[in-house]
């Protein structure tokens, strides 16, 4: 039987994190495992059987997951995993990219009169570097990411960024595709400097940032599949 993960004992942390959303992560980590490869079918009726919960937020999750173009829907023959490369990662990257030169331009003053939630992060993210903590830095990086979002204060902005599932895709490409984090933690303090010394450049600063991902994978595997 797959465990979910523990369910919190605080309700409003358990609205956070509803069991869609822990279904979710126990199908993400099964992709990441390697229990389903690409082109193998997710069924649905098993899952739910292992999980011991019923069918309907199995189902969500795994139309969250084809929201991602991570899962595809075949007739007559229910989900199965879609192939991934860096073909993917060279269409969804560049719209991230533009999406965080927004937030970072909005985000900007209010990252300048107060850059402390992004050198938490930073400084997490060294910790993770030092100890080669692969989920902590791709958690601590995201986070990093989330807080410029967050700091724009628009919520369409931040509605459009979440929805491109930027955590789930960046631990596939680490881990399907042997990219290395491009960013490591000098990079980010570099972006943490430039927000807390208003640099004008910064937003142009995040989407090159953003892109050197897709640029790195590239390169690593020499071209787009």
């Amino acid at each position: 039987m797959v465990d979910l993960p523990e369910r919190p004992n605080d309700s409003s942390r358990l609205a956070r994190n509803p069991l869609r959303e822990q279904i979710r992560r126990v199908l993400v980590d099964g992709l990441l495992s390697g229990r389903w490869r690409p082109g193998e079918r997710i069924v649905e009726r098993r899952i739910a059987a292992e999980l011991n919960v019923s069918q309907a937020p199995v189902r969500e999750a795994l139309r969250e997951l084809e929201t991602l173009r991570l899962i595809e829907s075949v007739p007559n023959k229910g989900a199965r995993v879609r192939d991934f490369g860096i073909a993917d990662m060279a269409e969804i990257y560049p719209v991230r990219a533009g999406l965080e030169l927004v937030a970072a331009e909005l985000a900007a003053p209010r990252l300048a009169a107060d850059p402390r939630p992004l050198e938490h992060q930073v400084q997490a993210l060294r910790r993770a570097t030092a100890d080669q903590d692969v989920e902590e830095q791709i958690k601590r990086s995201v986070e990093f990411h989330r807080e410029i979002v967050r700091a724009a204060d628009n919520s369409v902005l931040s509605h459009t960024w979440e929805s491109l599932g930027v955590e789930v895709w960046t631990r596939l490409s680490v881990r399907w595709l042997n990219m290395e984090l491009h960013a490591k933690a000098a990079d980010h303090a570099r972006i943490a400097e430039a927000f807390r010394d208003a640099d004008p450049e910064v937003g142009r600063m995040v989407r090159d940032h953003v892109l050197n991902y897709v640029e790195a994978a590239m390169q690593t595997h020499g071209a787009v599949s």
